[in-house]
């Protein structure tokens, strides 16, 4: 029998930073075209890097859009210092730390998408310890996963620039793409899908987001005059949070419908699941707290033999996805290459799994340009 014990090996320092990403053009989608948002200019994200008393190390990052960037920061100030002397491999047990440090402010939204960079350097530590890519620590299922392209379809953009965009992701060998709809207009927003449909022909994937813009009737409606063109989903066609609308509007349509990525807590996302008000689960990790929260949606997707198509961050993303038993996507954006020294590889419609231990990224050295505030806590080996 063996005489060997465990011995921790503790975090003995943390730190932060707050970053400020521009896109090189700004991007609009249909909540700018009824007024309810301006153009979207930059990403704004939260970084965090652990060590541990042996030196190991770990990166995991969250994200907001257009607001909330500075109370991230913020928040992660306050809950830095609680892991400071925690086994890394609790990860469980310390999102639960964080989240009960967290109550007065709730359990969805800013309370855990903070929490969320810490959970996925939690994770990314204790897959570089491994010596293993995030899949396989989490049960590859499948060493690439089917990719689309959604930074080309956005809706300040003229269809005949989508067209040009769309060819040149299919050229670089990603499976699909999506376009932005939802205007007040709709007969335009047919138009322009007719149109990419017409030049991508019939056998390429081909989806359709409304960012929430639609009611119930304007839904159901459009719904059945895009049946005709054979797209894989309608995202988000309803407000996010309007479950009954979701689960009859997929009743009464062959096109499937999908959502879940303005949901903010793994209970919402996995209301949806278990309700069965989608056809497509696409909720975001960063967004509902973490790994941790999106693999319990995840699971409950699984039970249902749910398709699962995680929203943004392709760079978390691709892990998660190829750890699901089930059909799945992830979503092509390059918004965030230069915040990271490495690239993720595509071909023949799919993204491939990085083979590099943890999440398998690194900070480039240009973040340093977009770094709003930093700080640390604890001792550094």
């Amino acid at each position: 029998m063996s005489t060997e014990r465990y011995n921790p090996d503790p975090v003995r320092w943390v730190g932060l930073r707050s970053v400020e990403l521009p896109l090189a053009r700004a991007v609009s989608d249909a909540k700018v075209s009824t007024g309810r948002q301006l153009p979207l200019a930059a990403v704004s994200l939260l970084f965090v890097e652990l060590q541990t008393e042996q030196g190991q190390h770990g990166l995991g990052f969250t994200y907001t859009l257009r607001t909330g960037g500075p109370a991230q920061y913020a928040q992660a100030l306050e809950l830095a210092p609680l892991l400071i002397g925690e086994d890394p491999n609790d990860i469980a047990r310390l999102w639960s730390k964080l989240s009960w440090a967290s109550a007065s402010i709730g359990r969805s939204g800013l309370a855990v998408q903070t929490i969320a960079a810490f959970d996925s350097a939690l994770w990314d530590l204790k897959a570089r310890r491994a010596g293993l890519p995030l899949a396989k620590l989490l049960g590859a299922q499948r060493e690439a996963v089917p990719c689309y392209n959604t930074s080309g379809g956005y809706l300040q953009a003229p269809i005949e620039e989508v067209i040009e965009r769309a060819g040149q992701s299919l050229a670089r060998g990603i499976g699909g793409v999506k376009l932005k709809v939802g205007q007040p207009d709709q007969a335009a927003d047919l138009r322009r899908v007719q149109a990419l449909r017409r030049a991508l022909g019939d056998d390429v994937a081909l989806m359709v987001d409304v960012n929430q813009q639609w009611d119930r009737t304007t839904a159901l409606r459009m719904g059945k005059a895009l049946e005709e063109l054979n797209l894989v989903w309608i995202e988000e066609p309803l407000d996010a949070h309007d479950l009954a609308g979701h689960a009859a509007l997929s009743a009464q349509l062959v096109t499937p419908v999908g959502s879940g990525e303005m949901l903010s807590s793994a209970a919402e996302a996995c209301a949806y699941v278990e309700q069965g008000a989608v056809d497509v689960i696409m909720h975001d990790a960063p967004r509902v707290g973490g790994i941790t929260p999106f693999l319990q949606v995840a699971e409950a997707a699984r039970r249902r033999g749910m398709v699962m198509a995680p929203h943004f961050v392709m760079e978390i993303h691709i892990h998660l996805a190829a750890a699901y038993e089930h059909a799945t996507w992830v979503e092509h954006f390059e918004w965030l290459e230069p915040l990271f020294e490495e690239r993720l590889q595509i071909a023949d419609g799919c993204m491939q799994v990085p083979m590099r231990p943890g999440l398998g990224l690194t900070l480039s050295e240009r973040v340093a340009g977009w770094t709003l505030a930093q700080q640390a806590f604890g001792q550094r080996r």
